[in-house]
């Protein structure tokens, strides 16, 4: 094996889980030509997070080496939902809600993705035309015992959970993505480790050459116990600003860095094994917030963070707004100082007593509501742990 290749199959095996098969890959990379490297993801939600770095980051390895990315948009199987790792149906979503969540997606790819050498496509370019007479051709491609196999539907038939068409049929149209774009590569989360292997399967049926399939793990979110997802609101948004994307990742326990660190940054572990947790935290957090907002931004986040965590003070700098009524209700406070993006969500932080007056941490109340009274000229509001406001009273 020549050295060049080592040097690409050591970079690329960096942080995977699974490598289907080392040796088709070891023979592909030695044709000398670019390999076709495809990555799917369905528009289900506006934000990309951190835990789509994670497959975003080894696509770009591959771009990095020579080789061709193609990115997937599915806007069609959109419309089915993903059954991975699913306890039941997933909602259906309509169409425009769709096309914006693609628009999104779109726009937060680049941060990570060489926009020059990145082949762009929406598969309901090709499932569209499929027709009848094409799914009827690919459906007998795969059977109902081998789709049983997999866990999740597998568990869910056991427990009397509706399984639909629909969702067995979301494999196979993923598959044939594969055969439209002749992908020599697919990645995916070890949750989708069935799918890519069904594209294997597919392409065979199709006269194609397999695709190698590399599954990633799953980055834990926040709680460090589920896998980040917005659903479970333990995410890290790409669009977070810097100090609220500085802060949550200060937020993870030490023995989650390590994964952090492997899957999101290309630092060198061996160096960050020798540096005392809080600065191997520290050091983590800036690099992630230099990824997406540049340097400047990250510094600023650091200085922000130790400013406000480790000397227990405030901001150097506080937005400021002006009052000129003698009270008002909090949660048209929060609301109109852009502490809470909406009425019902100041409400519930009001509720759960997440809110400080003065250093002085308000009671959680039943009714999410509390008046507040300007008996002194200044007064500083904090949410959470990052967010203040001064409210300066002025008749």
């Amino acid at each position: 094996m020549s050295e060049r290749i080592a040097e690409a199959l050591s970079l690329i095996r960096r942080g995977t889980d699974e490598i289907i098969s080392e040796e088709e890959l070891r023979q592909k990379l030695s044709s000398k030509k670019p390999l076709r490297i495809k990555f799917g993801v369905d528009p289900t939600a506006p934000d990309i997070h951190l835990g789509h770095t994670v497959l975003l980051k080894k696509l770009r390895t591959f771009q990095d080496l020579g080789h061709q990315a193609i990115l997937i948009i599915g806007d069609f199987t959109a419309r089915i939902g993903d059954p991975s790792g699913r306890s039941n149906t997933r909602p259906v979503l309509d169409e425009k809600e769709i096309k914006d969540n693609a628009r999104t997606y779109t726009e937060q790819v680049f941060k990570i993705l060489d926009k020059e050498k990145t082949e762009l496509c929406y598969n309901s370019q090709w499932l569209y035309p499929l027709g009848i007479n094409g799914l009827l051709e690919l459906s007998r491609h795969s059977t109902v015992a081998q789709m049983l196999h997999r866990a999740d539907f597998r568990q869910r038939y056991e427990s009397n959970v509706d399984i639909t068409m629909l969702e067995f049929l979301y494999p196979l149209l993923q598959g044939y993505d594969s055969v439209v774009v002749q992908a020599d590569v697919e990645l995916g989360g070890t949750d989708q480790k069935f799918n890519l292997l069904m594209g294997r399967q597919i392409q065979e049926k199709y006269g194609q050459s397999p695709q190698v399939v590399i599954t990633m793990p799953l980055l834990l979110g926040l709680d460090g116990v589920r896998k980040m997802s917005k659903s479970y609101k333990n995410h890290v948004a790409l669009n977070d600003p810097p100090e609220e994307m500085f802060g949550k990742i200060m937020s993870i326990t030490d023995e989650m860095m390590p994964d952090y660190y492997n899957l999101l940054t290309d630092k060198d572990l061996s160096v960050i094994k020798q540096l005392h947790p809080r600065q191997a935290k520290l050091l983590l957090a800036e690099t992630i917030v230099n990824q997406y907002h540049g340097a400047g931004a990250a510094r600023l986040a650091r200085e922000h963070f130790e400013n406000v965590f480790s000397h227990k003070g405030r901001p150097e700098k506080i937005p400021e707004f002006v009052v000129k009524n003698k009270s008002m209700m909090l949660s048209d406070l929060l609301l109109q100082t852009h502490l809470a993006p909406s009425r019902r969500e100041a409400r519930r932080l009001i509720q759960q007593g997440a809110v400080d007056i003065d250093d002085r941490s308000l009671p959680p109340t039943d009714k999410g509501e509390a008046e507040i009274f300007f008996d002194t000229p200044e007064k500083v509001i904090k949410v959470g742990k990052r967010k203040f406001c001064k409210i300066i009273y002025k008749e």
